[in-house]
């Protein structure tokens, strides 16, 4: 009995670290860079940085120094300071939208899902409707015609993000509405909504929130894209975007104005997608994880 338990005991104390090591340096590796940048992006207003927006004309792409660590932009304004304040909208634009479309993506995912017939085909008819726009194209369109503002560019990124949502809610749910503890709590009486509160979300939320960091991923891309060509966030605020497309004047006598946080962009999306890819593999209910 006593080698029985030292088993088991064994065992329950191996199966982490065997799942941790399956994880990888690399995935490791995000984590650590998502941790570095959101730390400096809460951070931003204690560090010893100077002010993002105050321009200093004789000092304009003023190479790096030990006053300017990554040296100043084409109106002198510090490159590193609007490089961390940049990620706060960045990452605040790449976070928030993609809730929105977890939340109401999510709901009308699984609403469709547990009840089908009509409502699904109305669900999943409208969702077709908004994905036959060109993402873009119509983020370019609503950006323009409402104005610019952090608010309105996130509302509608995550509007943009429903269907993909509703997709994997949907899909996640067809799989497990099925399954013998759903069946159970029906038959023991009980009700939709516990059903769905109880038995299915605990379930669902696990793929969609890996599907989440693959959507703000796509987000800080989209609102990149968007602050590339003018329709972000309205000046002084500074995106990653927007430092790209303030620095392409300036490739021929400083590049680093356009790479700078264009590797910033680029190492954040890759984490988020590492990341996001090791946990739906995790999640993925055909490798009967659930």
């Amino acid at each position: 009995m006593a080698t029985l338990e030292l088993t088991i005991d064994r065992e329950l104390t191996v199966a982490p670290v065997r799942r941790a090591r399956r994880l990888g340096s690399l995935f490791w590796l995000a984590v650590g860079w998502m941790v570095f940048v959101f730390a400096v992006a809460i951070l931003a207003d204690v560090l010893p940085l100077p002010s993002p927006t105050d321009m200093d004309m004789l000092e304009r792409r003023a190479p790096i120094s030990a006053q300017h660590w990554l040296g100043t932009d084409g109106l002198g304004r510090d490159e590193l300071a609007r490089l961390i304040h940049g990620a706060r909208i960045s990452l605040v634009v790449g976070l928030c939208a993609p809730v929105i479309g977890l939340s109401f993506g999510g709901a009308l995912g699984m609403l469709a899902g547990y009840f089908r017939g009509r409502f699904e085909t109305l669900v999943v008819g409208s969702m077709d409707v908004l994905l036959a726009f060109p993402p873009l194209i119509l983020a370019l369109a609503v950006t323009a015609y409402l104005g610019q503002s952090l608010l309105n560019l996130t509302c509608i990124l995550g509007v943009l993000g429903i269907p993909a949502f509703m997709r994997v809610a949907r899909a996640s749910t067809l799989t497990l509405a099925r399954r013998e503890f759903v069946i159970a709590a029906q038959a023991l009486g009980a009700t939709h909504a516990r059903i769905l509160l109880r038995e299915l979300l605990p379930n669902v939320l696990l793929p969609l929130l890996a599907f989440f960091l693959l959507g703000v991923a796509v987000t800080i891309v989209v609102e990149g894209a968007l602050s590339f060509l003018g329709l972000g966030v309205p000046p002084p605020i500074s995106s990653w975007g927007s430092m790209i497309g303030e620095g392409r004047e300036s490739l021929d006598v400083a590049p680093r104005l356009a790479f700078m946080p264009a590797i910033a962009m680029f190492l954040t999306v890759l984490s988020f997608n590492l990341v996001g890819d090791t946990l739906r593999a995790f999640t993925d209910p055909r490798q009967g994880v659930l």
